[in-house]
């Protein structure tokens, strides 16, 4: 008779001891923001020295925390760079190589019309360690006009809110009231947070506001003045994010992280202001008032030169990461993102998942790494030979190993070397120099080349490929 209360004794024990292990796992978990920006380029802040746009909240993030100089995404463009930080693979695995658009452009690209939702993802392997998990902002890893593609809510989100994907279009600056919302529940709930803040700005259409216009009135020429408002309203976006979270006693707790999907646009040649609409946002300014700088560097979005992978990268979080830091050393790419955070919070990756990336704890502690464990691929498709009005936008692989670029055509016919850690600008072609070193890479490349599956599989593909018999 007394074996009952004995086993509810224990039961309850075990209850309380696993509540008591919930509350102690949450208090030691850093809460998650990640801040990806849309064509944000790397010199588009105040704090890189733009001579006109003010960001005084990103650069509040910079100041409290290290600016990470070297930071490359996995593509120039949207879609496959959005692919890399859920994954932490090189989008090429997935036949992920550009932007995805209607259905038979997917098709003539060999592309699916969306991410696996049976793709390792990282939202899913923080909901594995407790964590409430939300998305707000742009999606694109389907598109609106793609009906039957899935709903960000089957890639691991407890809550959403989205544009450029299936189903309702979130207004685009909503974003951040989205995210406070998601960061309330969570306190009532007791649980840590990861949030993906993926924010409109600057892509096309600027849908900008008189506000903030009216803040650079100053700025003679009006498409300067629409680009420094379009950023304006972002930056003022989260600096309401960064004093709800100091309000709620939080920012010590927070990792915040601000960085961009790619380089940032630009016309091809000189282009009209005038209005364009997008099906998931609606009307604004088109891609004449696309402003954005690179810091120097070549290119701009949907090159595979710094000037389109290389994107601003600040990670903010009091006393885990050093203050008022700029790191120019450590290499840091979107796929390491996946094994980073998930060693940060505790989180498990599946069996059997490798992902491209290695965890760079180290070089947020403030131990800048100088070199890479693994190196780092491209694919892109793009035009050889080069077009003249854009001569930086004809690479379609490359390859960082060491303290080396290689960049080649679609074929490999034609290569370019840099000594990346040294040049970072890429100002200096060096492959005559260094003949072996370019054999080497270019194998490097044709070896990874063989591990990429020649089309995508698996279901991936929307309703609208059979009626189009694509």
């Amino acid at each position: 008779m007394v074996r009952y209360p004995l086993r509810i004794f224990v039961l309850g024990m075990a209850l309380l001891s696993n509540f008591y292990c919930q509350l102690v796992c949450a208090e030691e978990q850093p809460n998650i923001i990640f801040i990806f920006a849309d064509d944000w380029g790397w010199g588009d802040l105040s704090c890189h020295g733009h001579p006109y746009v003010k960001t005084p909240n990103i650069d509040r993030l910079a100041s409290e925390g290290t600016d990470f100089f070297r930071f490359t995404v996995a593509s120039g463009v949207c879609s496959p760079s959005r692919t890399a930080v859920m994954t932490g693979h090189f989008p090429a695995r997935y036949n992920i190589n550009g932007h995805f658009a209607w259905v038979d452009q997917n098709a003539r690209r060999n592309m699916p019309d969306w991410l696996d939702p049976a793709a390792p993802l990282l939202p899913r392997m923080l909901q594995g360690a407790g964590y409430m998990t939300g998305h707000f902002g742009k999606w694109h890893l389907a598109n609106d006009m793609i009906p039957d593609s899935p709903l960000p809510s089957e890639y691991g989100y407890d809550k959403y809110g989205a544009f450029n994907c299936a189903g309702e279009q979130m207004p685009v600056h909503d974003d951040v009231n989205h995210t406070i919302s998601l960061i309330t529940e969570a306190i009532k709930k007791q649980k840590p947070f990861f949030i993906n803040l993926w924010m409109h700005e600057p892509h096309t259409p600027f849908h900008v506001l008189p506000k903030y216009r009216w803040w650079f009135q100053d700025l003679e020429n009006e498409t300067d003045n629409i680009y420094a408002a379009t950023l304006a309203h972002a930056d003022d976006r989260i600096g309401c994010l960064l004093d709800f979270l100091d309000q709620n006693d939080l920012t010590k707790k927070t990792l915040v992280i601000f960085s961009s999907d790619n380089g940032p646009a630009r016309a091809a040649s000189p282009a009209e202001l005038k209005l364009s609409y997008d099906t998931a946002t609606g009307a604004g300014f088109g891609i004449g008032a696309s402003k954005g700088v690179t810091g120097g560097r070549k290119g701009y979005k949907a090159a595979l030169f710094e000037g389109g992978v290389c994107v601003p990268f600040i990670a903010r979080w009091p006393g885990k990461i050093p203050a008022g830091v700029v790191d120019n050393q450590t290499l840091l790419s979107a796929v390491d993102l996946v094994p980073t955070l998930c060693e940060l919070a505790g989180a498990t990756m599946p069996a059997g998942y490798t992902p491209d990336g290695v965890s760079q704890v180290d070089a947020l502690s403030g131990n800048a790494i100088p070199t890479r464990e693994k190196p780092l691929f491209w694919k892109a498709t793009s035009p050889w030979p080069a077009p003249q009005n854009r001569p930086f936008h004809w690479g379609s692989y490359a390859v960082v190993d060491d303290r080396w670029k290689l960049i080649g055509n679609e074929d490999l016919s034609y290569v370019e070397l840099y000594a990346i850690t040294e040049d970072q600008l890429e100002s200096t072609e060096c492959g005559k120099q260094y003949p072996e070193v370019v054999s080497v890479l270019k194998k490097r490349l044709e070896e990874w080349q063989a591990t990429l599956p020649p089309k995508p599989t698996g279901p991936v593909f929307s309703s609208g490929r059979s009626r189009q018999n694509l």
